[in-house]
């Protein structure tokens, strides 16, 4: 029985399962995992390389990392260990490990997101590409017959209508690899029409004109919606709105990262939804997760960005389960 199969058994959401099961038979991703100086992320790496996702490499403190999994209980001997003296020579020497070849992932650890993002946004010895950098929450949602992709909860503060552009992008991009051929995208506000008032809503008729002039490609975009007509359809048709997105939509796009990480965590804190993270747009995917999350989150993002990075090296879409 594959640990997929285990997964579904267990009572875990079907979705959880099949990205598992999708994974079987890569290779595991070699991935830098930065500063696994506490239980919950170096027990994530343990369980990841064991379910045969990831190499880890551990980057921080050796003598803080080998305490940690002391007090979890897990054994780190069979990985390569790469000391350094703090968290910020972590971040950096990871992004370093990326950079020369010797990791294809990220993976985030006891530190805070701001610390290990600055050294991948470093103009001169990051991750950048000529793509904004951004975050997508993966959401397997009770209920819901598919994955939900929430944009950007977790790196754009304040996007311009450029940086969104790219949060667009990404996401689309992300959801071909999840097997959604030609992803609905809603770009959410508050209201369903163009208010001068409301800078979401010009933004979001911007991004659908981007789309038809092929300055967004691989999707199809709606907006402004609000989220009850993106995902209703009998709240779309209520409110007249004829549209190949409203009440079908795959990808949500968030005007700000305050809605968009409101709308994450109510999504999993309060609907129950299985979530999974990952950061587009660098060199490489970048696993990021938040203290908060189980270690069932840690492994799908770990899933995802496997896939993503596969779908890079090769630019071919891993085999269907």
């Amino acid at each position: 029985m594959t640990e997929a199969t285990q997964a579904k058994d267990a009572g875990g959401h079907a979705w959880y399962g099949a990205l598992l099961e999708r994974c079987v038979g890569l290779p595991p991703a070699p991935t830098a995992v930065v500063h696994p100086c506490d239980a919950l992320s170096i027990c994530a790496a343990v369980e990841a390389a064991r379910l045969n996702l990831i190499e880890p490499i551990l980057v921080g403190p050796a003598a803080k990392v080998q305490a940690a999994a002391s007090a979890a209980s897990v054994d780190i001997s069979g990985f390569r260990l790469v000391d350094t003296p703090h968290s910020h020579a972590a971040a950096a020497r990871a992004v370093e490990l990326v950079r020369c070849g010797e990791a294809t992932l990220l993976m985030k650890g006891a530190l805070h997101t701001d610390e290990l993002m600055h050294e991948v946004m470093d103009e001169k010895t990051g991750l950048r590409t000529e793509r904004r950098i951004s975050h997508v929450y993966l959401m397997d949602l009770p209920g819901h017959d598919r994955p939900l992709l929430v944009t950007d909860a977790a790196i754009n503060i304040q996007p311009s209508l450029e940086d969104k552009r790219d949060i667009v992008q990404n996401a689309i991009d992300l959801a071909q690899v999840m097997r959604i051929d030609v992803p609905k995208v809603a770009i959410l506000s508050a209201v369903e029409t163009v208010n001068p008032k409301l800078q979401s809503t010009i933004d979001a008729a911007a991004l659908c004109k981007m789309a038809d002039r092929r300055q967004i490609v691989g999707g199809v975009l709606d907006g402004p919606l609000a989220f009850d007509n993106a995902i209703s359809e009998e709240a779309a048709r209520d409110k007249g709105i004829d549209s190949a997105v409203a009440g079908h939509a795959d990808i949500l796009v968030a005007p700000d990262l305050v809605s968009g990480n409101i709308l994450a965590k109510m999504l999993t804190f309060v609907a129950h939804a299985d979530a999974a993270g990952v950061v587009l747009g660098a060199r490489c995917p970048i696993i990021l997760t938040s203290r908060a999350d189980a270690e069932r989150t840690r492994i799908a993002s770990c899933a995802v960005a496997v896939l993503m990075a596969r779908q890079s090296v090769l630019g071919v879409k891993p085999p269907a389960a």
